[in-house]
């Protein structure tokens, strides 16, 4: 990824519906996590930060509109709303707890990725960035604002798991990650061997010698840890 990759988290307790929305997407341009639920929303809200929040209404627990609320208090994140109730008055209610917009399920794909790239277009170029933190790794230096990696300037290509994976280990630097704790903050499906493979493709990019590496180191029996300079 040379260009800035937007961030979305998904919050949804429909399982199907979040994988679903995590492929569509992915092949659109964006970088995707997910959550179950408020409470899965918030530990991911703590690890990471997103550029816009797709929160369904309707959830088990605490609702979307009340995580929303709460949500909107100390945040400036937007927030598309899903909801399967059309009324005026429910969305009313998303509106008022801080929704930008919403989306009346069963909804066409398409118009999910319009709504998120008109949301954007109104309210995120109008919300300064702030300042770039980098985190350096010899001669690459990896933005964790704009998520990017470049090598003495040029820029390095990303895929979508090899950047959500070193999103998650900059923003944990210095911390050991268990493959499973990887596949659940990157949203990356599949087993531990899926983890193992996107490391090692992601130390192609970023380690002098991948056999014998410096930076994202292995720790037996426990996961993974970045150790930047």
């Amino acid at each position: 990824m040379t260009d800035d990759p937007i961030h979305i988290l998904v919050i949804d307790d429909d399982e199907r519906l979040r994988r679903l929305l995590q492929k569509f997407l992915n092949e659109n341009g964006f970088l995707v996590s997910t959550a179950q639920d408020a409470a899965d929303a918030r530990n991911k809200l703590k690890l990471l930060e997103f550029d816009l929040l797709v929160l369904d209404l309707m959830m088990p627990g605490e609702s979307g509109l009340e995580f929303a609320a709460c949500f909107k208090k100390d945040n400036t994140t937007p927030i598309l709303m899903l909801t399967a109730m059309g009324e005026a008055e429910t969305r009313i209610e998303g509106l008022e707890a801080g929704a930008q917009d919403y989306l009346i399920k069963p909804f066409e794909p398409r118009e999910l990725v319009l709504r998120i790239n008109n949301i954007l277009k109104r309210v995120v170029r109008e919300t300064p960035k702030p300042s770039s933190i980098k985190i350096k790794m010899g001669s690459l230096s990896f933005d964790t604002t704009r998520h990017t990696l470049s090598r003495n300037g040029t820029p390095v290509h990303l895929t979508t798991s090899e950047a959500s994976l070193l999103i998650i280990l900059a923003d944990q630097a210095g911390t050991i990650l268990s493959r499973e704790k990887l596949a659940e903050l990157s949203g990356i499906d599949g087993n531990d061997r899926t983890i193992d493979v996107q490391v090692t493709r992601l130390r192609r990019k970023i380690e002098d010698d991948p056999k014998l590496p410096r930076f994202l180191q292995t720790i037996r029996g426990q996961g993974y840890v970045l150790r930047p300079n």
